[in-house]
């Protein structure tokens, strides 16, 4: 779980109520579910017009990782390689068999089965960079869907304050219709800036970052199985290794 992204979200939440109550406000009043339905299915349309709903699926499931990111294992990675670095130049190669078969990652998995194979250690750093450029390139296609939420939510905001000043405009003569008309324009404008930058745009930075981690953690395990085909002594490729996790 991670604690700091949950709480960002409630201290969030929590200045703009305490603030609305400081100031003599309600916060019934921020309560306008007209404006947010104009704010939330307006960018979520916006949204899907410019995705492939393979990314805008992927994108909604990157999600989970705000509050339960992929353990960073890299440090425990590094020890299985440089066991198998180990290994490998004392008593061969062909006895990492039954470590591949045990390990759980399926990166990890086929880059030690191209080792196992002979196959030549340039051979495997570019098949193993294919896979994460496809890998980075999908992922990044997916989180880019909250960074477009982002950019939309604001102007949809603004949309919902000119439907609300238009409400306004229609009903001058009927004092009565007033207040929700205003009410629904300046919390439309709420909404729209305040998913953008307390939830959208937040969103969008942690899960790049959490890729990249991920992306930095397959180019060490590229960089270790290299290391093994080359036959190169462990310490060697600790350090190879090391560099990845300062």
């Amino acid at each position: 779980m991670d604690w700091s992204s949950l709480g960002g979200i409630l201290l969030a939440l929590a200045g703009i109520v305490l603030g609305q109550a400081l100031e003599g406000g309600k916060f019934s009043s921020l309560i306008q579910p007209a404006a947010f339905m104009i704010v939330l299915f307006g960018t979520i349309g916006a949204v899907l017009l410019q995705t492939r709903p393979a990314f805008f699926i992927q994108g909604l499931r990157l999600l989970t990782w705000v509050i339960r990111p992929p353990e960073d294992d890299r440090v425990k990675l590094a020890r299985r390689i440089s066991t198998w670095s180990q290994i490998a130049r004392k008593d061969g190669i062909l006895l990492l068999e039954n470590h591949m078969h045990s390990e759980p990652d399926l990166f990890v998995k086929t880059a030690l089965r191209l080792v196992i194979d002979g196959t030549p250690p340039e051979k495997i750093r570019d098949i193993c960079n294919v896979d994460i450029n496809r890998y980075e390139v999908a992922q990044r296609n997916a989180v880019k869907i909250w960074e477009a939420a982002g950019g939309y939510a604001p102007t949809i905001g603004i949309l919902g304050a000119v439907l609300g000043l238009i409400h306004v405009m229609e009903n001058l003569s009927d004092p009565s219709k007033l207040g929700s008309g205003i009410a629904i324009a300046f919390v439309a404008t709420i909404y729209g800036v305040g998913f953008a930058n307390l939830f959208f745009l937040p969103v969008a930075n942690k899960l790049k970052a959490l890729v990249q981690l991920e992306t930095t953690r397959r180019e060490m395990v590229i960089e270790g199985m290299v290391g093994i085909a080359n036959g190169e002594n462990h310490k060697i490729v600790e350090e190879r290794l090391n560099a990845y996790l300062r």
